[in-house]
């Protein structure tokens, strides 16, 4: 009968903790993780900005697991993994998927971040090394942090292509207006210092990205 409540107790996504006396059993306490608040929120949010497939690699146990990923919405859940197992799942989904970012907090997660293609660590909650080996490292322990992230990236790289652009176009209405014999002193400053600037101004509109 204790193996069957302990067998259920798993497959609702709880940990079952056996009280003893005397060597025998007397009870069982169901204890459970709780996914953090933000988490579906955070995971949508990803969804809106293009992440097609969403796993959750966790080294709990299979039921927890599932339970935890039912109530979050992920694309797929593997559980009971080690560290060596991590990297694995993260190299078969790069195969399957392209890039991946894989997001961790644990020494456990430390070869698997470094494994990724893009490794976020959480900072306050994450140990030393996953730090260290992460590419990324939010010293907030919010998990919207990591959608934010994502638009910020993607507003640098936009706003790297509109600066050489800039800076292109300058320099080539610099280099026309000269073979012309109409460049003066002040065009060339316009052109090198001028474009500095512009192309700085632009950059320190990603201060309000949000």
């Amino acid at each position: 009968m204790t193996h069957e409540r302990v067998t259920a107790i798993d497959a609702a996504g709880r940990t079952a903790v056996l009280v003893a006396r005397d060597g025998l059993p007397i009870g069982i306490i169901a204890v459970a993780d709780r996914p953090r608040e933000s988490g579906k929120d955070a995971i949508d949010l990803l969804r809106a900005h293009g992440v097609a497939h969403i796993v959750m690699l966790t080294g709990d146990s299979r039921g927890t697991a599932t339970a935890i990923a039912a109530e979050l919405g992920v694309d797929e859940c593997r559980a009971e993994l080690l560290p060596e197992d991590k990297v694995a799942a993260v190299e078969e989904l790069r195969r399957a998927h392209g890039s991946v970012a894989m997001v961790g907090d644990g020494v456990n997660d430390a070869p698997a971040l470094a494994s990724a293609d893009v490794g976020i660590a959480m900072g306050v909650a994450g140990s030393d090394a996953a730090l260290e080996t992460a590419d990324i490292a939010l010293m907030a322990d919010e998990l919207l942090r990591i959608p934010y992230t994502f638009r910020l990236s993607r507003a640098t790289v936009r706003n790297i292509k509109a600066n050489l652009a800039i800076s292109v176009v300058l320099k080539a209405a610099f280099v026309v207006a000269a073979v012309g014999g109409v460049a003066t002193l002040w065009m060339a400053v316009l052109a090198d210092t001028g474009a500095s600037i512009i192309v700085i101004a632009n950059a320190l509109r990603l201060l309000r990205a949000d």
